[in-house]
Order: C-alpha cells, then sequence, then structure tokens
C-alpha cells in the first residue's frame, strides 16, 4: 500500500484532545498485551512498538518505520483488501478494522486482526495520522479450522451468522439446502440473500433469540425458489447466532410419510445433539487439562466430565513409573452416592485381583468392555471385606476400563460404570471416551516428561555448585533456585572459597543462556575462576582480567557477567574488629550491604566494566571499603530482581527495601525470606544467592552461624601485602 498523500497547506498539530486520545490508547493496548502503531499521514513516518515488530518477524534495527515494511510482510492476497481499508479509513477519518495473513521470513504465516482510528487535524478536519493496534489470531483461526471439520461431518445443516446477520460458516449439508454456494454465502447478510424471509418466523424467531439470549426451534416454510419446509434450531453465540436446520418438506406434503420424516428428523437432531455434546465435552475437557499446571489434578476431575454424559459414575487411576496404580479421581450422577464412590475409590485397588478388568486393561493396553452382569464379575475378583460391600451398593450393570497411553506407556487408566437403567457404552460415546482418554494421557505424560527434564536440568546445575567455605567468624548462606520452565536452568552460579593467604573469596556469576549447554560452559567459566583465584591469590580486577584472557585462549566460547568480592584482615583490622572488602565486577549486578545500624547500601564499582568473553584486553579495576563486623553483604543474579514489565532499577530498589525489613532476621531466615517475597512461583529464570555475615570477633561464634566449614587442611592465615 503507498502512503496516503501529506495534506497540503500548513503543518497542523494534533489539538490537546487528540493528545490525551493517543495516550489513552497507548496505555489501553499496553495493558492488553498487544501490539500497536502509529502512522503519521503528513510525514508517512509509521511507528511500531516491540510487540508488533515480533508479530511482523522484524528486528527493531532491521524496521524502516514505513508503510511499505508493513506491505512486504502482507499476504499478496489480502494486501489489495487491506490497502483499500486503510485508505477509506484516512478519507473518512473514520475507523479501520482487519483481518489478515502476515508472511514471515521462511515462508511461515500467521494470522493479524487490526483496529485503527484516525484523528483529525486542523480546521479542515482531515486525518493526519491513524492510531491503532494489532494482535496475533492464528492459534483461534486454527480452533476454527478444526471445529469446522468435525461440523463437515455432521449430518445435518448448520451454518452461524454474526451480529450483522453475516453468514460466517456454511457447511457442507447446509450448502445443498440451501441450494447455495459458500462463495454465495460466505460474508453476505442472510435477510438480502434470502429476502423471502424477512418478515416471517425466520425473522421473528432469529431475532427473539438474540434479544432473548434463549434459544429457539420452529418449522418455517421458504417458497420458491427453495420450495421448501425446514425444521430450525437456533441458539445465540457470544458472536452472532448458531443455526442447524432440516428439510422436512416430504413430511409437510404428505401426512403419510409425515411420521417417517419426523422419526428421521428426531433422529438426525439427536444425532446433532450429541455430537454437539461430545465436542463441547472434548472441549470442557481440554480447557481443563490446558488451565492448570497440576496436570495430575485436572485428570482427576475427569470423572466430573464424564458423569453423567457417558457413565453413571467414574474412577481415575494414575500408573506411576514402577506400573504401581493409584485412584486419583472419582464421581457419580447421584450426590448421594459419591461418598460411597469416594469410599471404594480408597478400597478397590488393594482389593483388585489380578484377573480384574482394571488390571487386564493395563496389561494389555487396550479397552476392557463388560457389557452386562459386571457386579458379579467384579466381586468375583475382590477380596472379601469393604470393597466388595460397597461395590454391591453402587451395583454397576456394563463397565469399560480405558487405558490412557502417550508414547508407547500407559499412564493412567479410566473405568466408566453404567446401572442397569441405562444401555453400555455406544460406539460412539465409546469413541469420545477414547478421545478424552488420549488427551489427558498426552497431558499427564508431558507432566512426567516436563518433571523429568526439569529434575534433570536441575540436578545437574546442582552437582557444579559446591558448599561454601564459612571461616573463623564468618558465616555463609548460598541458594539456588531453578526457572519454573523444565530445563531452563544452568546460567547462574556462585562460590566461596579460602586462598592460601587466609582471605575468603567470594564469587556470583551469570553466563549467558539457560539451558544445559549453559549449564556447561558456566561448569568451565566456575573452574578456571576458582583455581585461578585460588593460585594467583591476586585480587579480584586481576583474577577476572586473567580470566577473560584464559576464556579466549582455551576458546570458551560464551559471555557471563561475573563479581569477584575478597574479604581481608590485617592485624590492624583484626584489632579493630573491621574487614577490608575488596571486588570487582564484571558486567555485573551491584552487591547490597547491609550495615550494622539496619541501613543498606549498593556497592556500585565505577566506572562500569565489561562482562566476560567480549574483550580480553579490556582494563579491570578494583573496589574497596572496610566494613564493621555485624554487616551482612549479599551477592545475587539478575533472576532475583528483573521482572518483566518493570525496570531492573527499580528491582534492586525493591530488593534493598526488603532487605532493609527483614534485617533482624538470622541469615538462612534472611535468604529464604527474601527469596519467598521476591521470586514467583513461574518465574523464568534462575536464581543464585551468596549472603555472607561477618559476626564480631571478640565473643564466640553464635550458634545460628553453625560450625566453622573450611577445607580439610585449611592454609595458614598470610598477612595480605597492602
Amino acid at each position: 500500500m503507498s502512503g496516503v498523500p501529506p495534506r497540503d497547506g500548513d503543518a497542523t498539530q494534533l489539538t490537546v484532545e487528540q493528545e490525551v486520545d493517543r495516550l489513552r490508547w497507548q496505555l489501553a493496548i499496553s495493558a492488553g498485551g498487544v501490539g500497536g502503531f502509529d502512522w503519521d499521514l503528513v510525514t508517512g513516518h509509521l511507528a511500531w512498538d516491540d510487540r508488533l515488530i515480533e508479530l511482523f518477524g522484524y528486528e527493531r534495527a532491521g524496521f524502516r518505520e514505513s508503510i511499505e515494511a508493513f506491505n512486504d510482510r502482507v499476504h499478496p492476497d489480502d494486501l489489495p483488501r487491506v490497502t483499500q481499508a486503510l485508505t477509506e479509513c484516512a478519507e473518512t477519518c473514520g475507523e479501520f478494522e482487519s483481518e489478515y495473513r502476515v508472511v514471515l521470513p521462511g515462508g511461515a504465516t500467521r494470522w493479524v486482526r487490526a483496529r485503527g482510528r484516525a484523528l483529525a487535524g486542523g480546521s479542515d478536519g482531515r486525518a493526519v495520522r491513524i492510531l491503532g493496534a494489532a494482535y496475533d489470531t492464528t492459534d483461534t483461526r486454527d480452533a476454527d479450522a478444526r471445529t469446522s471439520r468435525v461440523l463437515e461431518t455432521m449430518p445435518s445443516a448448520f451454518f452461524s451468522l454474526d451480529r450483522d446477520w453475516r453468514f460466517t460458516y456454511v457447511n457442507a449439508e447446509a450448502e445443498r439446502l440451501l441450494d447455495s454456494s459458500r462463495a454465495e454465502l460466505l460474508g453476505g447478510d442472510v435477510w438480502e440473500l434470502f429476502p423471502a424471509a424477512v418478515g416471517t418466523v425466520f425473522d421473528t424467531e432469529y431475532h427473539r433469540a438474540v434479544e432473548t439470549g434463549e434459544p429457539v426451534a420452529f418449522e418455517a416454510y421458504y417458497p420458491p425458489p427453495l420450495d421448501r419446509w425446514y425444521e430450525v434450531r437456533a441458539w445465540p453465540v457470544p458472536d452472532g447466532l448458531s443455526v442447524y436446520f432440516l428439510d422436512v418438506t416430504a413430511r409437510r406434503r404428505s401426512q403419510a410419510e409425515a411420521e417417517v420424516a419426523h422419526a428421521e428428523a428426531e433422529q438426525a437432531r439427536r444425532r446433532a445433539e450429541e455430537a454437539a455434546d461430545r465436542l463441547r465435552l472434548l472441549v470442557r475437557v481440554g480447557e481443563d487439562l490446558s488451565a492448570t499446571l497440576d496436570t495430575e489434578e485436572a485428570v482427576g476431575r475427569l470423572a466430573q466430565h464424564l458423569v453423567p454424559a457417558l457413565a453413571d459414575w467414574c474412577l481415575v487411576t494414575l500408573v506411576d513409573e514402577q506400573g504401581a496404580l493409584r485412584d486419583i479421581g472419582s464421581w457419580h450422577a447421584l450426590e448421594e452416592l459419591r461418598p460411597v464412590v469416594a469410599e471404594y475409590r480408597r478400597a478397590r485397588l488393594s482389593a483388585l485381583g489380578e484377573r480384574a478388568p482394571l488390571r487386564r486393561a493395563l496389561r494389555t493396553g487396550r479397552p476392557v468392555t463388560v457389557e452386562r452382569g459386571a457386579t458379579a464379575e467384579l466381586l468375583d475378583v475382590l477380596s472379601p471385606g469393604a470393597a466388595r460391600d460397597l461395590l454391591r451398593q453402587l451395583g454397576p450393570e456394563s463397565l469399560v476400563m480405558l487405558p490412557l497411553r502417550a508414547r508407547g506407556r500407559t499412564v493412567g487408566l479410566v473405568s466408566l460404570f453404567r446401572g442397569p437403567e441405562r444401555a453400555p457404552v455406544p460406539p460412539q460415546d465409546l469413541l469420545t471416551a477414547l478421545q478424552v482418554a488420549d488427551r489427558a494421557a498426552v497431558a499427564l505424560d508431558n507432566a512426567r516428561l516436563y518433571t523429568q527434564q526439569h529434575r534433570m536440568a536441575e540436578g545437574l546445575q546442582r552437582s557444579l555448585l559446591t558448599a561454601p567455605v564459612e571461616p573463623d567468624h564468618v558465616q555463609v548462606a548460598v541458594r539456588y533456585q531453578p526457572a519454573a520452565a523444565a530445563a531452563q536452568v544452568g546460567g547462574d552460579w556462585y562460590d566461596a572459597f579460602l586462598t592460601p593467604d587466609g582471605s575468603t573469596v567470594l564469587v556470583i556469576g551469570d553466563v549467558m543462556g539457560h539451558d544445559v549447554d549453559a549449564a556447561a560452559a558456566m561448569s568451565q567459566v566456575r573452574s578456571l575462576l576458582r583455581g585461578i583465584a585460588y593460585s594467583s591469590g591476586t585480587g579480584p580486577a586481576a583474577v577476572l582480567a586473567s580470566l577473560d584472557a584464559t576464556m579466549q585462549g582455551l576458546a570458551v566460547e560464551t559471555t557471563a557477567t561475573a563479581l569477584v568480592a575478597r574479604l581481608e584482615q590485617v592485624v590492624d583490622e583484626r584489632a579493630r574488629d573491621v574487614t577490608r572488602l575488596r571486588w570487582s565486577s564484571a558486567g555485573h549486578l551491584p552487591p547490597l550491604l547491609l550495615a550494622p545500624d539496619g541501613t543498606v547500601s549498593a556497592l556500585a564499582a565505577h566506572p562500569p566494566q565489561l562482562l566476560l568473553g567480549v574483550d580480553p584486553l579490556t582494563r579491570r579495576s578494583d573496589a574497596a571499603i572496610t566494613v564493621d563486623r555485624g554487616s551482612t553483604l549479599l551477592l545475587y543474579t539478575d533472576g532475583l530482581v528483573e521482572r518483566r514489565g518493570s525496570s531492573l532499577e527499580s528491582g534492586t530498589t525493591r530488593l534493598q527495601d526488603v532487605v532493609a525489613e527483614l534485617a533482624h532476621l538470622g541469615l538462612e531466615d534472611l535468604c529464604d525470606e527474601v527469596l519467598a517475597r521476591l521470586v514467583p512461583a513461574d518465574h523464568d529464570d534462575d536464581v543464585a544467592l551468596v549472603a555472607v555475615r561477618l559476626h564480631p570477633l571478640d565473643r564466640p561464634r553464635p550458634a545460628e552461624a553453625g560450625p566453622n566449614r573450611v577445607p580439610p587442611h585449611p592454609p595458614t592465615p598470610v598477612t595480605p601485602t597492602t
């Protein structure tokens, strides 16, 4: 689309009211999590926020900020339509709405829906800019496609209308009965395409359904060219109206054939309703499984979804890695029998014999069905006791045991029971139950794999982190908390050790990346730093400079931030009960110092120094201060303070406030409480933390500090060279 030409005459400025509107728009789209755009029609400048740049597959540096950059990404088949909509918006100073495809680099396609409004400027009232927002509708399109495939298999006609009475969907049967193709129907106004329906029962009942929010059912005749009677069922949905309808012309024309036609229509309607019920059941189960991180709890609720739709009562069983069974859910259609089912659930597994249908389904991995006499068959495989007595109260006549299988293994089972008043589970319901079982099985197995990956990655990370030393009256506490996502750990590390001269070296660092590769790179960087610091005995800046050069020489291809601190005491400082702290930072966050009087300060080194792995020749320097005994030093990684939608500075300030509030706590409790307050359950970055408290030397080491922890043969302290 070419840009709308700038307006003639003097350049215009948006009015105060327009600027207020623009600010409200920016705040609204930011809160809604969608992308926003601002197209200046006078200069042609097109501004996109970061979300919109991401939606269109651009990098910020490569986005040309022009309408041509937009046109380059819009699908060629959609571009003329979108261009026309934008042009009309500008010419009428009105609103813009369109849904179109975006072709991403590499050829993938994404659906985007955009809405906007033109803003007028100057006395002529003509548009000078268009503000708008856009969001990704690909998932909605995909879900609609899946629903359409189900509707296409239905034997009855179905169509849907939006709130403007335009066709949004028509299945194949509806095309046949309406004697029109989808190309003719979709997007068309129902009253314009079928003018004879205006003022008839179609008109009245459709409007009544929309106005009252209640479904309607009726029969009506449409004159030539259709010349047919229809049985119609319509109900309102959030975005319009859904309609099932059947051709009942034959029944209307001949009384003799009316009964047959009526039976067929009823059967078709029931099938349609049952199909819709089954579809809704699958949707509910899918939503429940995806709405919580506790998959086991969601699978346990399957019983409530399947009863009474597919069974009178139901049990859900989990199979662990060793093949052990555990019932995790139960439900009965009758409220008074739910406690009985719950008791049977607690008693049955220990009483089941090897010939039980449940164990057969587990061994074979295939459904086991008992169509009659289920009570007698189960009593035959139950040991005497409470389970037998409870089963007699429940009295099932038929049952189906369904294995939940995923990736070649059975991860659970669903037991469906029906009483004598109901026929055994029919094929259609069994198919639905199998689909539910498949979805639950995949969810359970995904949860199992997630747990395995999380434990593996966390175990790898923790295996690389050693317990800190705690010499003399120095108390050291360390914490490592992995990211919530599976395998998203590996970059952060801490260290605390003694050097031969008796100084305590503290290290905190973060290798770029969050995966097993990052953990491997971290172990290399950590080991190199530890060896250099121990063997050289040099200050923090020299250690970091040597580490940077070593990483380049050994081709350790990674980048990392790190902070090295060193606690030192000469004889005079020990006598005065103070400690000298020297530190150097390679692009890492400043440590916090909690003084004995409760004040908290950030120890920022100046000037800021480059992170590791970029330029080994960069100059590094130490910072040093003298701290009183009783002080606490806190070193941490960015996962503790960095959050989406919030600046790093505000996160660091929040940490300082929390530490000040918790200053009265012991060191271990302080660390636990800081993590509890600042790290959410779903955090997406790992967190490492080192806290050091310098207890006074003129009294015994306090019990809360625990015993000294030093190497088996600690070096003899040496007074460091000043």
